[in-house]
């Protein structure tokens, strides 16, 4: 049967480039994927693979084997960006100004969905079944919970998912145990000290530079609070003050991310950012509020199926197919589903400089060496397949 689907997914090479260029050119964001959604749903009810619509999008689908057995849930995400698509050279470049598949979820879905083509074709084969999860609101951080929440993860006994990666080489495969995403997080800060005219700053509290000393103080968090051994990122992404050259700002706002591995960190992380604002704050005579937002938990890999992953990708692909890829801090809401199940996120290279595919994810030019749609395919279908086979 393995080489059943390696043949049956190179039969079907054309298709998943010809899927993910379409869903390419229609980009949808967050909670918004209505046309996505419905052409997952067309695709499906043309293989007959009974599927469930979520809501607000989204949708779950479900491959019965003809044999008793467990099952084993796969997950693509299908939304977008509000990114500017910069390729205009495609001929499947975005048509919606301002909205781009910039980080590959359109390759995800249509990878999955020839996946699953192949696998429904094979599924008397199947010792127990195959959860198709058509995933919106990863970039929201909360399309995961909300799969959960209506269901998508019941009587799952196993979950695993995959990254187009155009930080390696098309067709690398990276899966290790353990850390793979960090955590997400998110902080805003607001100080208030008292406006005034810029030539009579003793008769003024400026939120300016309240703001600007808590942004030169927090790197410290990281670099002399927490053990150098234990990855963290505090980055503040956003800064406003003021309304004019000569006044003084009587409020301030800013806004961050926090990125780590450990809890305990980021509960460290979490307490020292209010304590930062409120000396800060109390230092110059004025005050801060602290809204600190719980993201994305970190991708943590269990150890026997990041295993089970590498063997899967060797027998298909070969031994120098495994890539060693350090955790990144980048978030994925994958994590929420290892809470209900068991399983690993794995990492398949789409970066070829030759093809102008090694732009960062999010970047307007990003762009996938669309070899790799067809390993991408294979694995989730060959994963899926020594999976239940194995149990």
């Amino acid at each position: 049967m393995n080489n059943y689907i390696k043949e049956a997914i190179l039969a079907r090479a054309n298709e998943v480039i010809q899927l993910r260029r379409k869903l390419h050119s229609e980009p949808e964001l967050s909670w918004e994927e209505v046309k996505t959604t419905e052409f997952i749903a067309n695709y499906l009810e043309d293989l007959q693979v009974p599927y469930r619509r979520m809501k607000p999008t989204g949708i779950v689908a479900e491959i019965t084997g003809g044999k008793p057995g467990k099952k084993v849930a796969l997950r693509a995400d299908i939304d977008a960006l509000p990114v500017e698509e910069l390729n205009t050279e495609l001929s499947y470049a975005s048509q919606v100004e301002g909205k781009m598949h910039a980080c590959g979820h359109d390759a995800h879905t249509a990878m999955l969905l020839v996946a699953a083509d192949v696998l429904n074709s094979m599924k008397e084969e199947l010792s127990g079944s195959v959860r198709l999860i058509f995933q919106p609101a990863e970039e929201a951080a909360r399309g995961a919970l909300a799969m959960v929440e209506q269901g998508a993860m019941t009587e799952v006994d196993h979950v695993f998912g995959i990254h187009i990666w155009s930080q390696m080489e098309t067709n690398k495969i990276a899966c290790t145990a353990g850390p793979q995403f960090a955590s997400a997080d998110i902080f805003h800060v607001a100080f208030q000290g008292q406006g005034g005219h810029g030539a009579i700053p003793h008769d003024c509290i400026d939120a300016t530079v309240m703001a600007s000393s808590f942004v030169l103080n927090l790197q410290s968090i990281v670099s002399r609070t927490i053990d150098p051994q234990q990855g963290a990122v505090v980055t503040v992404g956003k800064l406003e003050s003021g309304t004019r050259f000569n006044v003084i700002a009587e409020n301030a706002k800013l806004e961050g991310t926090v990125r780590c591995f450990e809890p305990a960190v980021r509960d460290h992380i979490e307490e020292q950012l209010s304590h930062y604002a409120n000396h800060v704050a109390g230092l110059y005579g004025g005050k801060a509020v602290v809204e600190y937002t719980r993201g994305t938990q970190a991708v943590i890999n269990h150890e026997e199926s990041a295993a089970l992953v590498q063997e899967v990708a060797v027998d298909c692909f070969g031994p120098d197919v495994l890539f060693d890829e350090k955790p990144t801090m980048g978030g994925e809401d994958f994590s929420f589903y290892l809470d209900y199940a068991p399983g690993s996120f794995a990492l398949v290279g789409s970066g070829n400089k030759d093809k102008d595919t090694e732009w960062a994810h999010h970047h307007g030019r990003f762009n996938i060496d669309e070899d790799a749609l067809v390993t991408g395919a294979e694995l989730y279908a060959q994963f899926a397949w020594s999976y239940l086979l194995k149990v």
